[in-house]
């Protein structure tokens, strides 16, 4: 029998209106959740295991009540046994590089949408000027005729 309750389950019972009270306690590292339903009490677990989970903020846990449970009553918090300095918790380096990931990622989206923008306001502008296909065809072998022959002078 599962000692906590999961996000999924504890959101299909907030959904449910199941969820009879909320109580935050501290606890050496961070706060946990109690969730009551009718007259059983349980602790709202980790995602990948059967312990309960924890945070080391007040704000980031209230906040994840708010929007990831729709959970915006907390009947009490206990903080009798809180202590931020207690437990050491190591970072989270895949993390950090996971946020440079997406970081890059989207300065070069950004960087990306601008220059087909760019390329967009240059093609309607009526004074820009076109050359045919064929020319362009002309300057480019023109253009790979002189690389070959520098290239073949170079062996």
């Amino acid at each position: 029998m599962n000692q906590t309750i999961d996000t999924a389950t504890a959101r299909r019972m907030a959904e449910a209106g199941t969820i009879r009270g909320v109580s935050i306690i501290g606890q050496p590292g961070g706060w946990s959740v109690m969730l009551k339903t009718g007259i059983h009490e349980k602790p709202l677990g980790g995602q990948k295991t059967d312990k309960p989970r924890t945070w080391r903020s007040l704000d980031t846990l209230t906040e994840y009540l708010r929007k990831d449970l729709s959970i915006v009553r907390i009947d009490s918090v206990d903080a009798t046994h809180h202590s931020s300095v207690d437990v050491h918790r190591p970072g989270r380096p895949d993390a950090a590089a996971r946020m440079k990931r997406a970081h890059e990622a989207a300065a070069h989206d950004a960087w990306f949408r601008a220059q087909v923008d760019a390329g967009i306001k240059e093609a309607d502008d009526p004074a820009t000027k076109w050359i045919s296909h064929e020319d362009s065809m002309a300057r480019m072998h023109k253009h790979l005729d002189q690389l070959e022959a520098r290239a073949r002078g170079k062996n």
